[in-house]
């Protein structure tokens, strides 16, 4: 078993002997100190978190927040876990990187030498990798110089390892990314201090004794998240890096509710993004510029000061914190492929509207890429799996509409919006040449999949591909 005295001893073997030359003679031929980066990311927490005003117990994400920029308006170019991180860590839409799907279940990168550690290490950053990275089934193919032990991907069993390493005198520039399982299901038993009695569940579900006793489970794991990150942070302070240190802290998706996580809505889309830095983010400020997570990288570059590699697809939205810009997106792009079922669907964003197309005829919801619940129960017993409430094209006006509710696909009035909207998604799917034009996706070889008929993911119908 993995305890503190091994980690210790691990990273001062792997910090302070190879690694460190590596890091030191890089940093002699750079010249002046570069920004260090702690990326930090939990899973399933959409913006349900307390600097987005929800009475979820985060007040260490809080304070981060008070010392630098809160992101309003950041969205996932995938509300599925794997395709998600894989956006953000190669700076490319989904499917051009190569994960349609989970990575457990059998997706990858096309090219693992696209993922964000590979520039940083060449512009002489150690990579460090803490906890859960969840875009390779095995971590080692990364290529990360330093994974750190831990006894599992809970914030309690990463954190720890993270922060010892910022407090064993690393060298200079480093790069750590430090993966939480929460606030992802099965959530962790409520404390007293989690009454339901006093807690709003989503606004996608109703307000039931059951959705809010699972809400309650959900404020029990983010707490947990956020001990770890305050673990981090007062480790960054104590080391005396904090100063020195780009700190980004987000999550992949919406919350794993019904209509939330995997769907292409808001709810699905939206995530939280915090970042605090030397320059550029200034303390206590809120941007509602609209931002995918495929900037981060090409942001990231621009703020280290190292070239962008010429497969990102995303926009440095630098200008937008140092106020040369309002915008650097007009629009944004989502997707589904498969997670724990096939369900094919994109979609296109703009400020002021939002225009989804399903590519599987479906009238009923795929039921499996709902994670089992208490709040999915609710709906379930209401006649979920048997309400045709699917529709293959929808379009919505997010200022009269920011719900969702009121699809105005077929409407005369917004015929031309349609139009554009439709024209604009499909340029984009032929520029990124988007497997889905071409028919059915297949599965990844090797890759497993549920039926799209099941009501669980957990069900035992499963589908495997050959493997090539």
């Amino acid at each position: 078993m993995e305890t503190t005295a091994t980690r210790r001893e691990f990273l001062q073997g792997a910090v302070g002997a190879g690694v460190a030359a590596k890091m030191g003679a890089a940093q002699t031929a750079a010249g002046p100190r570069k920004v260090n980066i702690v990326y930090i990311h939990s899973h399933d927490s959409g913006r349900y978190l307390k600097p987005y005003g929800y009475d979820v117990p985060t007040p260490n994400l809080q304070r981060l927040a008070s010392q630098g920029v809160l992101f309003r308006q950041t969205y996932t170019a995938a509300p599925t876990c794997s395709p998600s991180r894989a956006a953000l860590l190669t700076g490319q839409c989904p499917h051009r990187a190569g994960m349609l799907g989970l990575a457990h279940r059998g997706w990858s990168l096309n090219d693992y030498k696209q993922h964000i550690i590979h520039p940083l290490h060449d512009a002489g950053y150690t990579t460090v990798l803490a906890g859960l990275q969840h875009v390779a089934k095995d971590p080692a193919v990364i290529g990360y110089d330093v994974m750190i032990p831990h006894k599992s991907d809970n914030a309690k069993n990463v954190a720890p390892g993270a922060a010892e390493f910022l407090l064993s005198k690393p060298k200079e520039p480093f790069f750590l990314d430090a993966g939480f399982f929460e606030t992802h299901r099965v959530y962790p038993k409520p404390t007293a201090e989690d009454n339901p009695n006093y807690i709003q569940p989503p606004s996608a579900v109703p307000d039931t004794p059951s959705s809010r006793r699972d809400m309650a489970g959900f404020h029990a794991s983010a707490r947990h998240f956020d001990e770890g990150l305050g673990m981090i942070l007062d480790a960054l302070e104590k080391a005396g890096l904090a100063d020195n240190t780009l700190v980004l802290s987000t999550t992949d998706h919406g919350i794993a509710f019904p209509g939330m996580k995997c769907n292409l809505t808001d709810d699905g889309m939206g995530i939280s993004m915090i970042m605090r830095g030397p320059r550029d983010c200034k303390p206590g400020s809120a941007c509602d510029a609209m931002i995918s997570n495929i900037d981060v990288f090409p942001t990231i570059c621009e703020y280290v000061g190292i070239a962008k590699p010429a497969w990102l697809e995303g926009k440095s939205f630098l200008p937008v914190l140092r106020g040369v810009a309002p915008e650097v997106n007009q629009e944004v792009f989502s997707e589904v492929t498969y997670h724990a079922a096939y369900e094919p669907k994109r979609c296109i964003r703009t400020q002021r509207w939002k225009y989804i197309a399903r590519f599987d005829h479906r009238k009923y919801p795929v039921l499996s890429n709902c994670d089992d619940s208490p709040s999915k129960n609710v709906w379930l017993a209401a006649g979920w799996q048997k309400n045709p409430m699917v529709r293959e094209e929808q379009l919505y006006d997010l200022v009269f509409d920011p719900h969702e509710r009121n699809n105005l696909i077929g409407d005369p009035l917004y015929a031309e919006t349609h139009k554009d909207l439709h024209t604009r998604l499909w340029a984009w799917m032929k520029r990124t040449d988007d497997p889905i034009l071409k028919g059915p996706v297949p599965l990844a070889p090797g890759g497993v999949t549920n039926d799209v008929d099941d009501i669980s993911p957990k069900s035992l119908n499963r589908h495997t591909a050959p493997i090539k």
